[in-house]
């Protein structure tokens, strides 16, 4: 896609594992740019993350049994990182494709939050010249999951205008995508 090489891999919904298997993933393709795609029930739209803070606070456990309570994802990390993907652009350019889309203030406190934190924290700790952009993506359910949801169809549609935004779009718009809530 536009010229790159696509590397897609599945990480379990385990705290440890997850952000462990994408510090392997890293390390073994060193891409100049990563993606987490996850996803989120209750949302109708592809929502594009603008913050990951370093806080795991599960209401459920994950798939290994594990519920972290007010645990920072890095130890004496920062609070937070902002996503380094155009998100700005991404949007605009999913809502022109009449793909259902919105910026997402928080990535929330669970694996998905554990990972796109762990990625910022490992790409802010690189050298200047071989800085990783990253950012993460949630997708909604898929309908026979529930409601709200999206067709698969249209969820690969959605991914694929992002990520080629993504890859072309250095600098962001200046517009509004803030939240009153």
């Amino acid at each position: 896609l536009e010229g790159h090489r696509l590397v897609a891999a599945q990480l379990p919904t385990v705290f440890a594992d997850a952000l462990n298997g994408m510090r392997r993933l890293v390390a073994r393709h060193r891409p100049v740019m990563v993606i987490c795609v996850g996803q989120a029930g209750g949302r109708s739209g592809i929502s594009l993350e603008r913050v990951a803070i370093n806080l795991s606070d599960a209401r459920i456990a994950d798939n290994a049994g594990a519920r972290p309570i007010d645990e920072p994802v890095v130890a004496r990390a920062p609070a937070a990182y902002f996503t380094t993907l155009p998100i700005k652009a991404m949007l605009q350019a999913l809502q022109q494709a009449g793909v259902a889309a919105n910026v997402s203030q928080t990535a929330g406190t669970f694996v998905c939050n554990h990972v796109f934190f762990g990625l910022m924290h490992l790409a802010a700790r690189q050298p200047r010249d071989k800085k990783l952009r990253g950012g993460m993506v949630h997708v909604p359910w898929l309908p026979e999951q529930g409601s709200p949801s999206m067709a698969l169809e249209e969820m690969v549609r959605g991914l694929e205008i992002a990520v080629r935004v993504a890859l072309t779009t250095h600098d962001d718009l200046r517009q509004s995508a803030g939240a009153l809530d």
